[in-house]
């Protein structure tokens, strides 16, 4: 048997951080399983890409990861620009909007996911208290009295059984340990499929992360690396998204630049495009026993504004604090002297945070979708008079600019914004 503290089943975005947030915090030992190891970035750029707002980086910052992220490809934003198509409204976001905010000098940064995960990874590999697993899968998952047994698919010397105080599915959305967990989910089918590539545009991003919100859903335009490079999100129906993937890269790039209202001019395609359905899911519980559920293993929501990975990274900031108590509480803080993941009234802390957090989100994410669904007469028009008006109401504009920046609800401290 192989002995650690917390064992973390995948190694993405969110496994990754919590792995260094708990490190940074205790010295409790962790195990990633990840069968996908490290993968060098390509010359062009990766069509998978995040919106990360302030808070997650101040959770990079505090890791020591951040270095790491700046040295690779990212942009950030200054502005955010959103109208609707159908009507005539649309709302403006600046830094002028957040000046009272003296560590603020940007509203984002779009980033590739690989930069993200191949920073963490480099960083994790550097903690001697961090053991990878990689190349192999988990067979079977059982409780005992006071850990947890996991089991390999391969029988190899290195890839013995493991056993663990607490494990932690931060495995995506079609999580394993999840199953394993037997618990009810809330699923709901957006109706709607993301289609992701890379595009040139002729007039530039000019650092503005743009969105449209079509007749049959909203379409991001998000500034890269590269003035002239963008990365697109376009939510459609399954219909539509067919009809689109099948039009060549000529016809494609036409309706895609009148869908923009040639805003940022011409637009050509960059890369290879992919599609896939979005639905929203949702754990009834995100802890059960000693297993607990982090990111899209425990949520996925509409990628519409941007908060996804964000409200992921949120859970392993979150959980990584609540163990760090559990184990400061104890005296020396000797994980074998304390069971502190035993302990439910801390862990089901977690539970209550992050489930408020995530259902408060997506509700959120469910009433932009239905604001703007086609609307006829009337109703359009005061949808489009009610975005003119925020688009003049300081107040409320300063607070939906601090909601986008992450600065919202009870944050976990390495989130936390730093004092001016």
């Amino acid at each position: 048997m192989q002995k650690f503290d917390i064992l973390i089943v995948g190694g993405g975005m969110v496994g990754l951080t919590l792995a260094l947030a708990i490190r940074k915090s205790t010295a409790l030992t962790v195990a990633i399983v990840e069968p996908s190891p490290k993968s060098e970035l390509t010359e062009e750029p990766e069509v998978r890409v995040s919106a990360i707002n302030a808070a997650s980086q101040q959770i990079f910052e505090n890791l020591k990861v951040w270095p790491l992220i700046k040295t690779q490809r990212l942009n950030p934003y200054q502005n955010m620009h959103i109208w609707d198509k159908a009507g005539y409204g649309q709302l403006d976001f600046c830094l002028e909007d957040v000046k009272q905010t003296p560590s603020i000098d940007q509203l984002g940064w779009i980033i590739e996911n690989k930069v993200i995960r191949n920073a963490l990874w480099e960083k994790a590999q550097q903690d001697n208290g961090i053991t990878f697993f990689t190349g192999n899968t988990l067979s079977s998952l059982s409780m005992g009295n006071s850990e947890v047994f996991i089991s390999f698919t391969s029988s190899e010397i290195n890839q013995m059984p493991i056993t663990a105080k607490l494990v932690v599915g931060a495995d995506g959305a079609h999580s394993w340990v999840k199953k394993q967990m037997d618990v009810a989910n809330t699923f709901r089918d957006y109706d709607h499929h993301a289609i992701v590539a890379t595009v040139k545009s002729s007039q530039g991003h000019k650092n503005t992360a743009w969105q449209v919100f079509l007749s049959t859903g909203p379409l991001a335009l998000l500034p890269l690396y590269q003035n002239d490079l963008c990365s697109i999100v376009w939510s459609t129906t399954p219909e539509d998204a067919k009809r689109l993937l099948a039009l060549s890269a000529i016809d494609f790039a036409k309706e895609l630049t009148a869908a923009s209202d040639g805003k940022l001019g011409q637009i050509t395609l960059a890369s290879e495009r992919f599609s896939h359905p979005l639905t929203m899911r949702f754990a009834q519980d995100f802890v059960k026993d000693r297993i607990v559920l982090v990111g899209d293993a425990a949520h996925t929501i509409h990628p519409l504004a941007g908060q996804g990975v964000n409200l992921g990274l949120l859970d392993a900031a979150a959980l990584a604090q609540i163990l760090s108590e559990q184990v400061n509480k104890a005296q020396g803080g000797s994980s074998e002297e304390n069971n502190y993941c035993l302990n439910s009234t801390a862990i089901n802390q977690y539970n209550r945070w992050r489930k408020s957090e995530a259902s408060e989100m997506i509700i959120a994410m469910e009433s932009i979708k239905q604001l703007f669904t086609p609307q006829q007469g009337v109703a359009k028009l005061i949808r489009g008079f009610g975005m003119s008006l925020l688009n003049n109401v300081k107040p409320a504009k300063t607070a939906m600019i601090n909601q986008a920046l992450g600065y919202k609800g009870e944050l976990p401290d390495l989130a936390a914004k730093p004092s001016p």
